[in-house]
Parts: structure tokens; sequence; C-alpha cells
């Protein structure tokens, strides 16, 4: 038999700059646990545990029968791009027209896209951090120098003006906003927004405004710096179907950008995935116009949960939570326990079978804290506030 000749696997350079999402490592550890025995609480998950709206799934299933099967238009389909156009213009108070809008198979690709298309070597591109970990990977694998903006718990996980100022330059690209946000849940306000604004000024500096959780809100009203006077041309917006409307699996997510720039994001789709399925398009046009009861439904028991576990948390020795006023996370301070935050999550998963993120999974600046998605149901989440409790009463 003929020995097998191995070849050593030489990867590009860039791909020792891409990073990674820690909460499908998490995931998969936690399901090898589940495979030997052990009951484990799924917390890690950035999921709504919710079924998709019904009315979305049969549009969908119609779509099916109706042959929406093939090849769509790279940007999105027509339908689609102008009931998105109709609804963002609606809720941020602004003009959009259909070819500022690019459809593609769910958020991350704007990220991606937008860094690709703007960001040079030795451009800097402003994140949040603590923040989505994505963000970080793919500003490194454009080349671009990342400069993280620490989100204050102080400061409801906001940011400090001041701080921003600091640090634009004249070789900043673009700024990342998210809110509300993850992994803290926390939102900038009106005001927050007018001040950014101020601070980047007339500078040609372009915004990505990650907006994916704009309708899980638990108080005031959703502010976008688009929608702020001489921000609309620079702001890229992202937002999608995932969170809103329980879609995380047909893969569909949009950017609003100024249309000279949609053609050119229009042609990294056309170089990449060609195109968003259609069938799932069609799906997305009955979520945007279709009944949203089951939107307000969702956001409802988001908040409940939100209630409960943020209330369970802080009595629990060495935890600190700030009640979060979006999204669908818990965000605790766990520094009084005196572990790290990896170390504890890790803990947590192995020996109270609670699967939760370190807080170090959306950089440098989470350190001290866990988070904890509330998407699962009330009596899960009682339980891993119990689990949680005895573990720490026996080992802190």
């Amino acid at each position: 038999m003929e020995k097998a000749t191995l070849h050593q696997l030489r990867l590009a350079e860039r791909m020792s700059r891409l990073g990674t999402e820690t909460a499908f490592e998490v995931l998969n550890k936690a399901r090898a646990l589940e495979r030997l025995g052990k009951k484990i609480i799924h917390l890690e998950i950035g999921e709504p545990d919710f079924s998709t709206p019904a009315n979305v799934v049969e549009a969908g299933i119609g779509a099916l029968r109706q042959g929406w099967t093939h090849y769509g238009p790279s940007a999105g389909l027509p339908e689609l791009r102008q009931a998105i156009a109709e609804e963002v213009g609606r809720s941020r108070g602004v003009q959009v027209s259909s070819d500022q809008v690019v459809v593609v198979p769910g958020g991350k690709p704007i990220i991606f896209f937008t860094l690709l298309a703007l960001a040079e070597a030795g451009d800097e591109v402003i994140f949040p951090n603590p923040g989505f970990p994505i963000y970080e990977s793919m500003i490194h694998y454009a080349g671009a120098r990342p400069v993280p903006i620490r989100l204050r718990e102080e400061k409801d996980f906001g940011f400090d003006v001041d701080e921003l100022a600091s640090l634009i330059s004249d070789r900043t690209r673009l700024i990342i906003l998210n809110s509300p946000q993850n992994p803290t849940g926390g939102v900038l306000s009106k005001q927050d927004v007018h001040d950014i604004a101020e601070v980047i000024g007339d500078r040609n500096i372009m915004v990505l405004s990650d907006e994916i959780y704009s309708r899980l809100l638990f108080e005031g009203e959703h502010y976008s710096i688009m929608s702020e006077p001489g921000f609309q041309e620079r702001t890229i917006l992202l937002d999608g179907f995932s969170k809103t409307y329980a879609m995380t699996g047909w893969r569909l997510g949009y950017g609003v950008m100024r249309a000279d720039l949609a053609i050119h994001i229009a042609r990294l789709m056309t170089n990449s995935t060609s195109c968003t399925a259609s069938f799932t398009q069609i799906a997305g046009v009955e979520a945007v116009r279709g009944d949203q009861s089951s939107v307000e439904r969702m956001r409802a028991e988001f908040q409940r949960r939100r209630d409960v576990f943020v209330a369970g948390l802080n009595r629990i020795k060495g935890f600190s939570c700030r009640l979060p006023k979006g999204a669908f996370y818990a965000f605790p301070n766990i520094t009084k326990t005196g572990w790290s935050s990896k170390k504890l999550a890790d803990a947590l998963l192995e020996q109270a079978g609670v699967a939760c993120l370190s807080g170090t999974s959306f950089g440098d600046f989470g350190e001290g804290y866990l988070r904890f998605s509330v998407a699962n149901s009330l009596e899960n989440l009682n339980q891993a506030l119990v689990q949680i409790d005895q573990w720490t009463k026996q080992n802190l």
C-alpha cells in the first residue's frame, strides 16, 4: 500500500488575524457535557427561544411552493428592499429609497462588507468594548487598526464622549455603534447620540450603527444616529430579522446606506454568496408588513424574564447586575467573587450546570463580568439562579 504524503497546510497570513464567536464554542462544550449525561441550562447563546411567527412561516412555505427557489438580485429582491426602505424611513424619520438597501444572509455580512469596502491598512476603526466579538475580528482581518472605546458600567455601559473625542484621529475611518448593545444591554439615549454626533462633527468619518436589537427595547424609544442632521449619508445601518422575528436560522439581514456605497456592498455580495435565498426574502416581506403583535409579545416576555433574573443575580454572593435597557442579556459584575471571568464561567458550566459566557469573550474590558442570555424559559432561569447560588455558597 502506497504511503500517503503529508503536506503542510500553508494558510494565508490574514487567517491569523481572524477571531471567533465564543458562544458557539461554549455551546459545543455544553452539548458534549450533555452527551455524558449532565443536565445543562443554556444561557450562552444569543438566540430567541420563540418560534418564528406563524404568518412569516406560512409566507416562506408559500414562497417555496410558488417557485421562489432560484437566484435573485445580489442586492435583494425589489419587494423586500422597498418594504425595508419604507420601514426604516418611518422608524428613523428619514427618507430612504430602495436603492439604499442591501439584503444579506444575516447581519454579519454587513460588518464584514463594510470593513472590506472602507478600511485599509493603517486606517483606524473605533469600536465598543466589551462588544460583539466580530467587530474586532473583522477590523483585524481587514488589516485596519482596532481602537476600543470602553463601555463603562457607571454610565450604564455607555461611553464617555470626551474619551471618544480623544480617540478620533486623522486616521479614523469608521466608528462602530451598537444600541441596544450586546453583551451589556446598554442603550444609547437620544442625548448620547446627539453628543456622539457633535464629537464627530463634519469629519468625513463613516458610522456603522448596529441596531439589530432596536425592537427589543424595554424603556424609552430607539434613536439612530442616522436620524441626526448630516449623518444619514455617513451612516451604514445594520438591522435584520433574526432577533426581532426569531428568524436566526433563516439568515436574513440588511444594511441601509448611501446609494453609491450600496452598489459596492452589492458587488461584495455578488463575489461572495451571489444572493440571499429568495424564499426567505418573501417571508421577510411578510415579517415587515404583516402583523407585529408577536414582536411585542416577545419583547414583553424578555422584559419579564430580565426583571426576575437580574433581581435574582443581585441576591447571589459576589454578583451585582445593572438592569439592562434592551436586548436579552444580563451582564453582571463578578469582581467581588475574586474569580476571573473565564475561570468562573468554566466552573459554572462544569460544576453548576449553567452555560454562560465570560465577559472577556467580548473584549479585554469584559474582564470582571459574565454574560447570561435570558432567552430561556422563566422556569429554567429560576433554576439557573438556584444552581449558581448553591455553587457560590459552596465555593466562595
